[in-house]
């Protein structure tokens, strides 16, 4: 655990009223990126087209700032503990702004992915940063109302991106996506800097540079591998890919289990069953929830015709069943545990992918509409009572560093869910054309079909998973204690 430092810290706002600037400014930031997370899918075919590429290539824009952020993720408490977290703030939106216009720069999609990869870099550090300083400034007995209040950017920016983006790409074009986060930056950097109190630096371990080094090489190897596999699973890319993938993941592991003091993912945490299972579920959530995300709003706009506005628009029924149901299932949550809840949900989310897979291009999009609402009312039933039931069953003495594990490695799962997919959808579009299919609409019509029925299988195995997850014994108690290690905020 981090220790102060001798640096006196400023005292936090006692009145409501004085925390409202520094709110303010705390929500630009983190509105700003968690929009960019869901605001590229819809314009996936416009920038397959523009920059004449292939779905494959593409991906890789949502899979590469999916990565990056899963690599900083666990750095934004060594960075605030060395460098404060006022300052890294900071930092990581202007790097975002400046990825930003880079993106919208872009000539070619190898320059539109690594500049998307910077943006990620940026991100990775904004929401822990912002929740961790969130909770400082709060008042002790006010701490849940305002941090619930903050939860709120959290919900509305991935449902409002697809909307946005989508009407910027119709109506405006694709690169002011991007062009829209500059002076949303610049605000947000401006008010920081004359709103945000200095908070005090600590004391932390040494970096872990192995940690830092091989994660990135890991996960990035393992999505290239799988990404190169709809081409082909026995060309020397996917070999590679995934050779170097599983390699540096092995070195990975022994270097994080060995590791004495703050490694950069904590996975002793895995030693308990209860915990090793609650994740596994959460990381076939994540997989299913974002599969439909990413797949839905492609079929809609290349195989439906529907323009990028009215295929975000259709993320709204998803959105507002999640804002629904999500504090519904943290007051069940209290009474019957995670089991039930994260049952349930899992069955909404097979029954909505399932239902989805019928759904033919000649068919009303209206059709959408219920499975895309018992998708979000799995998402909300299941989300917060996993990320819970998580920190719950993790060992005490590690109890803050789950955090940092879980939201790496949700990000990694959503890179793994979007290269996975694209491979498969690219592999049965081709299976269907050697059958003697036209490639369009038939045969992706079908692949669609077939991603959409291996979405429910594995929120239907998940189902089968989550009935095995146990009460804890933080749950079974009405009285619950909380947790005030910063690392365990976001939980």
């Amino acid at each position: 655990m981090s220790t102060q430092s001798g640096v006196p810290s400023l005292t936090p706002t006692p009145s409501l009223r004085g925390l409202v600037a520094p709110l303010i400014a705390i929500i630009i930031g983190l509105f700003m990126v968690i929009l960019d997370t869901t605001a590229v899918n819809v314009a996936i075919p416009v920038l397959t087209a523009d920059f004449n590429s292939s779905l494959s290539v593409i991906q890789w824009t949502i899979t590469g700032y999916a990565l990056a952020q899963a690599a900083v993720i666990p750095l934004a408490g060594w960075m605030s503990d060395r460098v404060g977290a006022k300052r890294v703030f900071i930092i990581s939106i202007i790097l975002f702004t400046v990825g930003s216009i880079l993106c919208a720069f872009a000539t070619t999609a190898e320059q539109l992915i690594f500049f998307r990869v910077l943006q990620g870099l940026g991100g990775g550090m904004v929401m822990p940063i912002a929740f961790a300083m969130t909770y400082r400034l709060s008042p002790p007995e006010k701490v849940g109302m305002i941090m619930g209040f903050m939860g709120v950017p959290v919900l509305l920016a991935p449902a409002l991106g697809p909307i946005v983006s989508g009407y910027l790409v119709d109506y405006v074009s694709w690169q002011w996506i991007f062009l829209i986060n500059v002076p949303i930056g610049i605000i947000g950097v401006v008010l920081c800097l004359i709103v945000l109190p200095n908070f005090a630096k600590k004391v932390s371990a040494s970096l872990d540079f192995w940690g830092i080094m091989l994660a990135p090489l890991a996960f990035g190897g393992l999505s290239y591998g799988l990404s190169e596999g709809g081409t082909s699973w026995t060309s020397a890319k996917t070999i590679i890919g995934i050779s170097v993938g599983v390699v540096a993941l092995i070195l990975f592991t022994i270097v994080e289990l060995t590791r004495k003091k703050e490694p950069l993912l904590e996975l002793r945490v895995f030693r308990s069953a209860q915990f090793t299972r609650g994740i596994l579920v959460q990381w076939i959530l994540q997989f299913a929830m974002f599969g439909v995300i990413f797949t839905v709003p492609y079929f809609m706009q290349q195989l439906m015709g529907m323009s990028a506005f009215e295929a975000g628009l259709w993320t709204l029924p998803q959105a507002v069943a999640a804002g629904i149901m999500m504090p519904l299932g943290g007051r069940l949550f209290d009474r019957i545990g995670a089991r039930p809840l994260v049952i349930l949900g899992l069955t909404f989310v097979a029954i909505g992918a399932f239902l989805i897979s019928f759904i033919d291009p000649s068919n009303t999009p209206w059709l959408f509409f219920v499975p895309r609402v018992l998708l979000g009312m799995g998402m909300g039933l299941s989300m917060l009572s996993l990320n819970t039931h998580l920190i719950q069953t993790a060992p005490r003495d590690l109890v803050g560093r789950v955090t940092s594990l879980t939201s790496a490695a949700q990000q990694v799962v959503t890179s793994f869910a979007v290269a996975g997919l694209t491979t498969f959808l690219v592999s049965r579009t081709n299976h269907f054309v050697s059958k003697g299919e036209a490639p369009l609409p038939d045969a992706m019509t079908h692949a669609f079909h077939n991603t959409y029925l291996l979405l429910a299988v594995l929120a239907a195995a998940g189902v089968l998973l989550a009935t095995t997850l146990k009460r804890s014994a933080a749950e079974s108690t009405a009285t619950q204690t909380h947790v005030v290690d910063e690392g365990s905020i976001l939980s």
